[in-house]
């Protein structure tokens, strides 16, 4: 699977996970002040830089989609995945109460639940969304496969229509709507996913209309939230409404995500070559970078560490934001990469117990 990855798509998970740690940088260093109230020049900024950072999910699930229609399900993989959750999950808590950040006192049967059954607790919302979607993988997988272009293009319209188009067109709160924080809107993406892996989308195969497409996406993400704000401010309606474009499973953010993945899959960045070979070589750890900051334990803690506020001039806030981006990653990297290293290591020694056990 190394040599099939593609140095272009890898360099968007990297992108991905960096837009994620800036949707959290700016809503657990509470920067997002609510659409409902008065806005001053730093929120602003704020709410821009959430509009061209929260494809990013989508973008992730894109990635995956693509490459999980053709390879398949692999159980050794969800192994993986729930072990390097839990590493973070319980090894987390014990170094905070270590270093004095975390009380014994302030531990609960329901926090401690968390830490142990991270994925049945939602822990991590996305890790149980995805897995969800990654166990339903298989059948999603072989059904796009045996869907003609016609029907797969049709269930894909249907199931748009019914999670996604209605609630970006009504301005009412639909009470089947989850925001897209869900394995059900997961397995939606993962179909357009295989989609665009099986048949592509012409459109955004020519010239740079995915940089475009992905610019004006998310203006029109941040001026229709901006509009629907001055009617709500003017007239008291629309409050259900006002959120509904920074939504996961909006249409626009769908739409930005996908002219995101089409722009760096057009792209040709070997592999080969130095840059490539050091995206190659940190892209498999952006995961860690996730299970690290967004832990619940230091979620709402991080952002403040690093001097989150609105009480600064819009540069500053910028800076601010992007420099806290680029260090909650690298360390995030670092993390992982150690965490890569203890697991190759148990891993060795579990072989080789099973060879000497087979041996016998």
């Amino acid at each position: 699977m190394k040599k099939n990855r593609i140095a272009s798509i890898e360099l968007l998970r990297i992108l991905a996970m960096m837009m994620v740690v800036m949707l959290h940088y700016l809503s657990k260093g509470e920067l997002l002040t609510p659409l409902t109230e008065k806005f001053g020049a730093g929120a602003y900024i704020a709410w821009l830089l959430e509009a061209f950072s929260i494809v990013a999910v989508n973008v992730y699930m894109l990635i995956s989609g693509y490459f999980l229609v053709e390879s398949g399900f692999k159980a050794g993989r969800l192994a993986q995945l729930i072990c390097q959750v839990l590493f973070y999950s319980l090894l987390i808590p014990l170094i905070l109460m270590a270093v004095g950040i975390l009380k014994p006192g302030q531990l609960t049967v329901y926090r401690l639940l968390q830490y142990l059954f991270p994925n049945q607790m939602i822990h991590y919302w996305f890790i149980t969304a995805y897995i969800i979607m990654y166990l339903l993988s298989p059948v999603l997988a072989a059904g796009a496969r045996q869907l003609s272009r016609k029907q797969l293009k049709i269930t894909i319209i249907l199931l748009l229509c019914f999670f996604s188009v209605s609630k970006s067109v009504l301005p009412v709160k639909l009470e089947m709507d989850n925001a897209g924080y869900d394995g059900l809107w997961f397995v939606c993406v993962f179909l357009v996913a295989a989609y665009i892996r099986l048949y592509g989308i012409p459109f955004f195969q020519k010239g740079k209309r995915g940089v475009l497409c992905y610019l004006g996406g998310c203006i029109l993400i941040y001026g229709l939230t901006l509009g629907v704000r001055l009617v709500y401010l003017k007239s008291g309606r629309l409050g259900n409404f006002i959120h509904s474009p920074y939504d996961y499973n909006h249409i626009l953010n769908l739409f930005a995500a996908i002219s995101l993945f089409y722009a760096f899959s057009n792209w040709k960045l070997s592999g080969e070559k130095f840059m490539g070979k050091v995206i190659l070589r940190v892209a498999p750890y952006t995961l860690g970078v996730y299970l690290l900051h967004e832990h619940i334990e230091l979620r709402t803690l991080w952002p403040h560490w690093l001097g989150a506020t609105l009480e600064c001039s819009p540069w500053t806030l910028v800076l601010r934001a992007f420099g806290s981006v680029f260090l909650v990653f690298a360390v995030g990297i670092l993390a992982d990469m150690v965490r890569g290293a203890l697991f190759d290591v148990v891993g060795k020694l579990l072989r080789q117990l099973r060879s000497i056990i087979d041996g016998r």
